[in-house]
């Protein structure tokens, strides 16, 4: 920090003045550097030539007010860079839509035109050239109207400046009370408006935290309906399913029942079985495969008689159409 102060002293400043002014400081400052490199000055005059607690408190003040200056004029260069950035944008939007509403214009007028004629034909100059002359009449008009309105703008701003300056002129008949008055007034609205704006800073945050736990909410509310409607299907059909299943259980109970009948005919069938003897078996086998001889039997005689029915309805058929049919 001294030695930013010390390159940006004027070297007027260091000429020597009074033992106990500041710029006589100053200059012991520039001299401190050459007398600290001898080894031979005594403890005492190198206690003189430190920094006393005023003068580091002067040196501290004026680099933070340089700081400050240096602080306020980056912004402002920052500011005058950005709006000039602003406006040069704002104009290449501008002259970028012209340029978009010229195109569609001409691909509207002129190449429509020139691409509905027959092909091998060229679109007739004059139409272009009446086109041409058309923009540029329009584009004079607007000129004009803008030499017009920058005439108006330089006459408002001539009265602004003349209503400034009577301003000027009558705030200098205001005496030293007023102009005092007027500061004190102008701190305290200051000091209000810093209030203020401490407040709107406090509900700003307040309202971003809220805005924050009202997100948290609504993040938890969104992912608990849908959780909710989940969970609703999901009991829909798993009420379904167990709908279903005392169907099933319902049908499955009743077949049980069946078939513990069927069990119970079945077990007393069982119980009540007797093996017959070898002879009756034989007999009864011999019984069945005679009963079986016999239906294969009348199973034959049934095809005949079917084939003799059918050969008997086809001559029938035949008749029936001789007598049918005319002499």
């Amino acid at each position: 920090m001294f030695e930013k102060f010390y390159k940006r002293l004027d070297p007027k400043e260091l000429i020597p003045s009074a033992p106990s002014d500041t710029t006589g400081s100053i200059l012991d400052f520039s001299q401190m550097r050459s007398r600290r490199r001898s080894k031979s000055r005594s403890t005492i005059s190198e206690r003189l030539l430190s920094l006393t607690v005023e003068q580091k408190c002067d040196l501290v003040q004026r680099e933070l007010e340089e700081s400050r200056e240096e602080a306020q004029r980056d912004a402002d260069n920052t500011q005058r860079g950005f709006q000039s950035y602003k406006a040069t944008k704002e104009e290449a939007e501008i002259r970028s839509s012209e340029i978009k509403k010229a195109k569609y214009e001409f691909e509207r007028d002129i190449g429509r035109a020139a691409a509905s004629n027959k092909k091998g034909e060229r679109g007739s100059p004059e139409k272009l050239l009446r086109y041409m002359e058309e923009k540029m009449l329009a584009r004079d008009s607007l000129v004009d109207k803008l030499r017009l309105k920058n005439a108006a703008l330089k006459i408002q701003k001539k009265k602004l400046q003349m209503q400034l300056k009577q301003k000027e002129e009558m705030g200098e008949v205001l005496n030293e009370v007023d102009f005092q008055q007027l500061k004190i007034e102008n701190a305290q609205f200051l000091e209000r408006i810093d209030e203020r704006n401490q407040d709107l800073l406090q509900l700003k945050l307040t309202t971003g935290n809220t805005m924050q736990v009202l997100n948290s909410y609504k993040k938890r509310l969104q992912h608990t309906s849908l959780e909710s409607g989940r969970l609703a299907k999901e009991i829909s059909s798993r009420a379904e399913i167990l709908q279903r299943i005392e169907l099933e259980t319902s049908q499955v109970e009743q077949e049980r029942e069946k078939a513990e009948i069927v069990n119970k005919k079945l077990r007393k069938q069982l119980s009540d079985y007797r093996v017959p003897d070898v002879l009756q078996y034989v007999q009864e086998k011999m019984a069945q495969e005679e009963l079986e001889k016999n239906v294969r039997a009348w199973e034959r005689k049934v095809e005949i008689a079917e084939l003799s029915l059918k050969t008997q309805r086809r001559s029938w058929e035949q008749v029936k159409a001789a007598r049918l049919m005319p002499e």
